[in-house]
């Protein structure tokens, strides 16, 4: 059976964190494919993202050394607010016979189920979740509550967040431990953020 992996987000820039979560996900779920899949029109995001344009070609280079990575615009594509719901019922009408899994940060899935029909999500895809520092409730829910069938990524836990790293480029300071030099370089050249 194909199996398919699914991870998106703003991806506003891709950072370090990002790159090490796909390549765990490729690694330990031995995946013939990754879709990597900027969002379209967020309805979570209370600020406006980068041009989905800006955004894709981040994309394109910051997973370009992971082989098996599809870097997915179909979001991006979408008029409307974007839903991973739906995202998921597109792959699986492409490929009927495969098995799908969805990849969050633990940001992600302690606000999971507030997600457009977070139940059906579960019936589409294994839910597979990477460890994230958090703080505060944030941390207390994910740990108390949790959803059932939902995995866990072993990755380290990266201290990182694309809001940091736009703040930091905006102040003129360096992102290198972060970034690579190509998403860099294309910030700067697109005096993004």
């Amino acid at each position: 059976m194909t199996r398919i992996g699914v991870f998106g987000g703003a991806f506003d820039p891709p950072h370090l964190a990002h790159h090490t979560l796909a390549k765990a996900a490729l690694d330990q779920y031995a995946l013939d494919a990754l879709h990597i899949i900027p969002t379209g029109s967020a309805w979570h995001k209370t600020r406006a993202l980068s041009a989905s344009a800006h955004r894709l070609a981040m994309a394109q280079l910051a997973f370009a050394d992971l082989p098996k990575t599809v870097i997915d615009p179909r979001e991006t594509l979408r008029s409307g607010v974007s839903y991973t719901f739906d995202t998921l019922q597109e792959l699986q009408r492409e490929q009927p016979q495969a098995a799908f899994f969805l990849f969050l940060g633990q940001d992600q899935a302690a606000a999971f189920e507030q997600w457009h029909r977070w139940q059906d999500i579960l019936k589409l895809a294994q839910v597979v979740v990477a460890h994230r520092p958090l703080e505060g409730q944030e941390a207390t829910q994910w740990q108390n509550g949790g959803l059932l069938n939902v995995q866990r990524l072993a990755m380290p836990a990266l201290k990182v967040s694309a809001t940091h790293l736009r703040h930091c480029i905006a102040q003129g300071q360096s992102t290198d431990a972060y970034l690579s030099p190509q998403v860099r370089r294309y910030i700067d050249q697109h005096r993004l953020y």
